[in-house]
């Protein structure tokens, strides 16, 4: 498929702790090779926020910086799809400053998702009409309008800082939306526990910090855990380690 997106539409994003996942999974994606489309790659961040932010702050001269996991694989053409994708999106919904590939509608039990992605191997397909505009987005790859001032909090680490993003959009006025952009993730942190402890701390840490944050805006729904209240977060890692001990609790002297 021959692209037509225009040179300055997407800068492309990705931290990266392991370059052989990198090297396996998104550098292989087709419209990411040779230099087709701009990628900034950020080693051993301390966090999100950290590679996000500085690249923000830059004023980069793309419409979207598009932030992505180290374990994502975008199909030919993906660039030119998700591109018409937003543009079909703005048509529908109005002026989008977040746009994903994955994300939830609402909270609670009236929560639904939106998306269309390989997840593990697994085919995930929300149930929503796409486009939609949503409540929270999954991380594994959320574009940002570079114009819209949004910023990535620090204190979330490398978790829940999607979500956080489109609620200070909402709290500005601004739109957040799931469109049809299918593309695959490989992650290799387990589906089921048990967790490793280090991962969830790390979740219970981010949850802990994020619920504080948006305390009023609760009750929240993430692809992944829904909170109803402070400390929802940090009994759900609780749960996913298998082993019934408090992953904040401190270690034994």
């Amino acid at each position: 498929m021959t692209s037509c997106v225009d040179d300055d539409e997407f800068l492309f994003l990705a931290c990266v702790s392991r370059w052989e996942v990198a090297r396996a999974r998104l550098l292989t994606s087709p419209c990411l090779q040779a230099g087709k489309r701009p990628l900034w790659l950020r080693w051993n961040a301390s966090s999100a926020a950290e590679a996000f932010n500085d690249v923000m702050d830059a004023s980069p001269p793309h419409r979207w910086v598009v932030w992505l996991h180290q374990d994502v694989v975008l199909p030919e053409g993906w660039d030119t799809l998700f591109s018409q994708a937003i543009a079909q999106a703005e048509q529908r919904l109005g002026r989008l400053s977040i746009v994903g590939a994955y994300g939830v509608i609402g909270a609670g039990v009236q929560a639904r998702h939106a998306g269309h992605v390989l997840d593990r191997g697994h085919v995930l397909r929300g149930p929503a009409e796409l486009p939609s505009l949503v409540d929270s987005l999954d991380e594994l790859l959320v574009a940002v309008r570079s114009d819209s001032g949004l910023r990535m909090d620090p204190a979330l680490g490398w978790d829940f800082y999607a979500t956080d993003l489109v609620l200070q959009a909402q709290a500005a006025g601004q739109q957040a939306a799931a469109v049809d952009a299918f593309c695959e993730h490989w992650s290799d942190t387990p589906s089921q526990p048990p967790l490793p402890r280090a991962t969830a701390q790390r979740i219970a840490h981010s949850g802990t910090a994020f619920e504080a944050k948006w305390e009023s805006h609760l009750p929240v729904t993430t692809t992944c855990v829904a909170i109803q209240q402070r400390g929802d977060v940090r009994a759900m890692a609780q749960s996913l380690l298998g082993d019934g001990v408090d992953p904040l609790e401190k270690a034994a002297p």
